[in-house]
């Protein structure tokens, strides 16, 4: 990004594990950054983190923190980020926010840059990120959807805990070693949700991510239903989900059913995911190779595999997708979006 004009960039909730992993991004992609404000609770301020070999002190995130900021990247919460966006927009910096509170405001484009990145400049100065597993579904289904179209989703995710917070990893890691060591095992993290009732995670698989709405899905699988519908523009999508919470550490697994409207080739549908920007396709079951979040963690790619038609609807075809959830599925995609923003201006 050389001859460049410098940004000056904020990131609220640094302390947080995606916050991590944006503040990671931009030393590494060497963003074009002229000062870089950290925020974060009350509680956190006055701690000090490094970046490009220099600490920055964590300043408490408030209403007046965005002067002179031109890209606040936002992932503390979604009550955090409707209170603070307002005040970051009207201070005149461009809000890219990773919780769900704009998503879907008719208003907030929801980019994910392989697919809708055309909608970006229709902000109203608040650009927001999806929700982890539907930006690595939305990615790997584009190029099928504008070669052959499709009617009709079916999925079933398989997601890390690091999606519930370093307090979710911890409990998995405990859990886990008191399982094996034959000690009571006392849930206290997961499901998060209003209810007081948490289960068990180590060995085993807790089919519900966020708290259930009246009609007996959950807020992540309405989620998913919602945001893919809004970032495919195609409202007429038939879509279902079940969302699964499973004790892997990074990244979620989905395994998704498409019922696509015209005919198809296997091997074309490979190759057209090939050619995908942000797409790797790991796809030769003969050799026993298909994607893993073991090794998807760390890696700001999408991986596709286990890519075969269905046996009753010669239309339908079946695919396994994975992804690092706290980078494509958070931070590498806001930082994206950052990159377009720094580049068109």
């Amino acid at each position: 990004m050389t001859n460049q004009k410098l940004f000056n960039v904020a990131v609220v909730g640094s302390t947080g594990a995606v916050g991590g992993q944006i503040i990671k991004l931009l030393e590494e992609r060497e963003f074009p950054i002229k000062e870089l404000k950290l925020l974060s609770s009350a509680r956190s301020a006055g701690k000090k983190i490094e970046f490009k070999n220099k600490e920055i002190t964590l300043e408490e995130a408030t209403s007046n923190s965005f002067k002179n900021i031109d890209i606040a990247l936002f992932s503390a919460g979604g009550s955090v980020s409707k209170e603070l966006v307002p005040h970051a927009v009207e201070s005149g910096a461009i809000c890219i926010d990773n919780t769900s509170a704009f998503r879907m405001d008719p208003d907030t484009p929801l980019i994910v840059p392989e697919v809708n990145i055309d909608q970006l400049n229709d902000h109203k100065g608040v650009i927001a990120n999806p929700n982890c597993s539907t930006i690595q579904m939305v990615a790997a289904l584009k190029p099928l959807y504008d070669r052959y179209g499709f009617s009709r989703i079916i999925t079933s995710t398989y997601q890390a805990v690091s999606g519930s917070g370093k307090s979710a990893i911890d409990e998995t890691i405990k859990q886990s070693k008191e399982f094996i060591e034959g000690k009571e095992v006392n849930p206290d993290i997961l499901p998060v949700g209003s209810l007081p009732v948490k289960h068990q995670i180590a060995f085993n698989a807790i089919p519900q991510i966020d708290t259930f709405v009246d009609n007996g899905y959950t807020f992540e699988e309405m989620k998913m239903i919602n945001e893919t519908k809004k970032i495919m523009g195609d409202e007429s999508l038939e879509i279902t989900v079940t969302c699964v919470r499973i004790p892997v550490i990074f990244g979620h697994s989905e395994s998704v059913y498409v019922e696509l409207n015209k005919d198809f080739d296997v091997e074309e549908v490979r190759s057209l995911l090939s050619q995908a920007p942000g797409i790797i396709v790991e796809d030769q079951p003969e050799e026993q190779i298909y994607p893993l979040a073991t090794n998807s963690a760390g890696k700001l790619d999408v991986f596709v595999g286990r890519i075969r038609k269905d046996l009753a609807n010669p239309r339908g075809l079946n695919m396994w997708i994975v992804s690092d959830n706290l980078l494509k599925g958070a931070a590498w995609n806001a930082v994206q979006i950052a990159e377009y923003i720094a580049k068109e201006s």
